[in-house]
Formats: C-alpha cells, sequence, structure tokens
C-alpha cells in the first residue's frame, strides 16, 4: 500500500502540471450533484484556450488517468465531455489512504511560517473588561484566533500586551482566549530620556496640556515612507503622554527579549536581529488613526524599532440587538440568557440550576459569539441580528457543538454495546473494507471535510508577511465556514445512515468502516474547534 498524506493541493498541481504550461485550470468539486459524476473538472472554456478547439489529446488523458506523486490522490478515469475534462479518483483507495492515517489529516499540511518572529498587539486589551465595545471584542477574538492560527502552522507568536485588569482577565477566560497577564507596567524610563532629548528649549517652555510630557511632529515620517505604505498624510503632531510611553515599552521589551521559554524548539541566534520580527497591530476602524501614530513615534524615539510594522483592521459591527449601545459583557450576558432559554425549551426544566449543564451553557455561548464574530471576514462591517438563538439552525455554533455531541454519543454508544458483548473490539484499521464506503455522503464527508482539511488550517492564518504597504487582510472566517459545512454534511449523512446497526456479524465490516470513517471527522472537527479555543462536548 502506498503511503504518504493525500493532499488537495498536490493533487490539483499535478492535474495542472499533466496539462503543460499555462495557467491552473482544474478546480475541486464541492457540491453533492457534480460529485456523483467526477471530483475535479477542468472546464471547457479553459481549455479551448489551452488547446485551440478545446480537444485535449489522447496523450495528455493518458497521462492523468496514471498520474502519481507524493501526495498526489490515484486517479480512476479522465474523460472528455461538455463540461470539460473531467477526473474521478479510485475512492477505496482514496478511503484508505486517509483513513489508515487519520491523525496527520487534523495538522497542518506544512509548516509554513518555521521560525518566523511576530508580535501580535491587540490595543483593545489596554480598555477595562466594561467599557470594552463589541468592534473591540471582534478585533480581540480576531487576534485570539489568529494567533492560533500561526501557532499551528510554525511561527512564534508574541501577545501584547500582557492583559493587568483582572476583570478583562477572567472576562478573557470565559470567553475562552488564551492571552498573557502581567502584574505591573514595563518600566519607560529610556523612551522618556529619548523622548526629553528630541525637544527644543522652545518646546520646553511650550504650554502642554495636563498629563502631556511634550509634543512632536511626524510629517516627516509619513512624507519619507509612510504616505507610500499607506499611512494617513494628515498625521501629524502627537501628543506624547506617560501612557503612550508605556504601549511602546511594552512593545518595545517584547521585541528586544523575545520569551523562548515559550518555544522550547526555538533558538536565538547570538546575531538575532528585531529586524526579523514583525509586529502585526489588530485594531479596529475607530484605532487604526491613533495606531499609526503610535508607529511613526516608536521609529521617531527608537532607532531599533522592527521595520515591519503592519496593521490588520477590522470593520465595526453594528447591533441590531438590544435598545442603546451594548458594551462586550453586556453582548455576552444576552446571548448566555438567550442559550439557556433555547437549552431548556429543547431539555426541559431550569437547566441553570443544574450544575452538570453550567460549563455546557456557558461553551454553547461562547460557541454562538464566536461563530457570530469570526464567521464574516475581519475586514468587512459586521451586523449582529435580532433573531433569537436556536439549537435547530445550521449556521451557529450551538449547530457545530450539537454535532460534535452528536459523535461523541455516537463512539459511546458503541462502546456500551461492545461492552455488553453486542458488537466486537474494533479490529486493526489495516484490516477493513473501505470498498464498502459507497453512500455519496460518506465521500462528501472524506473530500469535502477530511482531506482537504491541512491545506484550510494552512492558509487560515495566512498573512502576506512580505507584501508591501501598510495593511494586511487575513481569512480569519475559513475555519468557522468549513465546521458549518461538515457539520451540516455529518447532520444529513447522520439522520439518513444507521451508523451502528444490528449486531450481525455480516454487517460489523461496513459498521467498522463507517466509524473509522466519523472518526476521521471527529478529529478534524475537535482540531477546527481548538482553532477557536473551544473545547469539544462530549453530550448535550
Amino acid at each position: 500500500m502506498a503511503t504518504g498524506r493525500l493532499g488537495v493541493g498536490e493533487t490539483l498541481g499535478a492535474l495542472n502540471a499533466a496539462l503543460g504550461p499555462g495557467d491552473p485550470v482544474w478546480f475541486k468539486e464541492t457540491h453533492a450533484r457534480h460529485l456523483r459524476v467526477r471530483d475535479f473538472l477542468a472546464p471547457r472554456r479553459a481549455l479551448q484556450a489551452r488547446f485551440g478547439e478545446g480537444q485535449v489529446p489522447q496523450r495528455v488523458l493518458h497521462t492523468l488517468t496514471g498520474l502519481q506523486g507524493p501526495g498526489v490522490a490515484p486517479v480512476l478515469r479522465c474523460a472528455q465531455t461538455p463540461a470539460g475534462l473531467l477526473l474521478q479518483l479510485r475512492r477505496p483507495a482514496v478511503f484508505e489512504r486517509v483513513l489508515c492515517d487519520v491523525a496527520s489529516y487534523a495538522t497542518p499540511d506544512k509548516w509554513a511560517s518555521p521560525g518566523l518572529r511576530i508580535l501580535l498587539h491587540c490595543p483593545a486589551l489596554r480598555r477595562s473588561s466594561g467599557a470594552l465595545t463589541l468592534s473591540q471584542l471582534r478585533v480581540v477574538l480576531v487576534a485570539d484566533h489568529l494567533a492560533r492560527a500561526l501557532r499551528s502552522e510554525g511561527a512564534c507568536v508574541c501577545l501584547v500586551p500582557a492583559v493587568q485588569d483582572p476583570h478583562m482577565s477572567t472576562f478573557l477566560q470565559k470567553l475562552r482566549v488564551d492571552w498573557p497577564t502581567a502584574s505591573e507596567r514595563v518600566s519607560a524610563e529610556t523612551l522618556r530620556s529619548l523622548l526629553f532629548a528630541k525637544f527644543t528649549s522652545a518646546q520646553d517652555q511650550e504650554t502642554l496640556p495636563p498629563g502631556v510630557l511634550g509634543r512632536l511632529g511626524l510629517k516627516e515620517l509619513v512624507q519619507e515612507h509612510g504616505c507610500r505604505a499607506g499611512y494617513d498624510p494628515n498625521v501629524d503632531k502627537c501628543l506624547v503622554t506617560e501612557d503612550l510611553l508605556s504601549v511602546l515599552a511594552e512593545l518595545q521589551e517584547a521585541v528586544r527579549h523575545w520569551p523562548e521559554s515559550n518555544y522550547p524548539g526555538l533558538v536565538r541566534a547570538p546575531n538575532f536581529d528585531v529586524h526579523s520580527c514583525m509586529v502585526v497591530h489588530v485594531v479596529s476602524c475607530e484605532e487604526e488613526f491613533q495606531q499609526q501614530k503610535l508607529d511613526l513615534l516608536w521609529w521617531k524615539l527608537d532607532g531599533q524599532a522592527p521595520r515591519r510594522q503592519k496593521h490588520l483592521v477590522c470593520g465595526p459591527v453594528k447591533a441590531a440587538l438590544a435598545p442603546g449601545t451594548l458594551t462586550a459583557a453586556e453582548y455576552y450576558e444576552l446571548r448566555h440568557a438567550q442559550v439557556c432559554k433555547a437549552s431548556a425549551l429543547k431539555h426541559g426544566g431550569s437547566l441553570t440550576q443544574d450544575p452538570e449543564w453550567t460549563e455546557i451553557l456557558e461553551v454553547l455561548t461562547v460557541a454562538t459569539i464566536k461563530f457570530e464574530m469570526l464567521s464574516t471576514a475581519p475586514q468587512g462591517q459586521l451586523l449582529l441580528t435580532e433573531s433569537s438563538i436556536s439549537t435547530k439552525g445550521t449556521k451557529s455554533g450551538i449547530f457545530v457543538m450539537y454535532n460534535c455531541a452528536r459523535l461523541a454519543t455516537l463512539f459511546e454508544g458503541y462502546k456500551c454495546n461492545m461492552e455488553k458483548g453486542l458488537y466486537p473490539t474494533f479490529p486493526s484499521v489495516e484490516s477493513l473494507d473501505f470498498s464498502l464506503l459507497q453512500d455519496e455522503g460518506e465521500w462528501q464527508l472524506l473530500f469535502n471535510s477530511v482531506l482537504p482539511f491541512p491545506d484550510l488550517l494552512s492558509h487560515t492564518g495566512g498573512l502576506a508577511c512580505t507584501g508591501p504597504g501598510l495593511y494586511l487582510s487575513a481569512r480569519t472566517e475559513t475555519v468557522c465556514k468549513f465546521l458549518v459545512q461538515l457539520s451540516m454534511d455529518f447532520s444529513s449523512y447522520y439522520n439518513r445512515v444507521h451508523v451502528l446497526g444490528e449486531p450481525r456479524p455480516h454487517l460489523f465490516g461496513q459498521m467498522f468502516a463507517r466509524l473509522q470513517l466519523l472518526r476521521a471527522v471527529r478529529e478534524v472537527l475537535h482540531a477546527g474547534l481548538a482553532m477557536l479555543g473551544l473545547p469539544p462536548l462530549n453530550h448535550i
């Protein structure tokens, strides 16, 4: 049997290479209707541009049918049709290759950023938890998710600021946001000295507002390289305060004294250069202008400040949930009350009084909030609707968590029946007959969920680290969308197919093959939830 993990990216690359030089033309099918007859398609119009009248030479068809290589899925047939060139995989062989190596499909495809140092700065966390706005809550959740994604790709991520407000720390724990804390500020004495050295005698005599240490001009920095990068040309004077210097001091300390203890595999080179680190400021659109001033001030005061500073600007959050302006804490309480009400309607009784349900309801609330906040690309505006929370909707975090619990219940059901002697112990995976997996829903789960998951993980935290300009974009919405679609496919399959069949020996082969498939689905689902900081639920 061939070994090595199969990959969608590797397969597409080999398919395009087999057609000869030119732009990529193949794409992977996802819709159930198309997957009945094909797994990949090269559209007719794209083939016409490549081969004149679109007739693919027989030698190319022969090459495609016998396609091989590291990570390339085995091909069953390739045929020319009016829609284009369709290709179907040898599905039993693909099932076997994937399901005999389940663990490797729940990890990133490759370490895309080994050793890359990223300082992730989230200014919103300097506020008190009671003053955190919905837009700032979105920023915090995006930063937390981005940190998890970057670390999974092999990047070394340092998080700033360390949270000092104990109430904010408690609120973050409630949200399952993993962020460092500190008891006191970093000293800004060195920066204060550098600041005063920049002042002229005329500036010393200038009347300054209370609490302001001095006023510095930033216009020359904007004109020098800022405008071209994307800094606002209106950035001019900056009023420097103790708080502003404390912010810079913490950033400076984090860059110069990288916390290697958090990364056992990271070796600090003797000639470590701070410019090898990239600073990513994750800010709301309301904080963007002030953050630009902070970037320029850092460069002006500190000649060793990293040259690469990038901004990931999150769009505003509008709410139609309640009259007035909701704070992040009020939003959490509102969603928690709705989750409790919806769960009580489904299960009956007052669940809030049941200790066993306390954590479940909290996890469902956090899942609701994170899927609401993260399912839209962070750069766009987000509208929180007034619609009530439901346990039956298919687009919410609750739906994903319920299907996570259904999977756990399924495997617990098998375990209980095995202990009663109704089912035999699970055989070795290598002995399973995966040709018994013939239901359309089974291929859909493997081909749309398990097989492409490593590729998805590898692109979730993808940042244009070397690109020009000030602004970054990130696809932090992909994991939420993926988990919702996976849950919909699993729910449809689970409602239609009786996985744990009657305890008859001739049915056990198919049952075990199905259980192994759903074991892979469970591993992928748990890995996706971990990227969001959500624990799997074993029952609801």
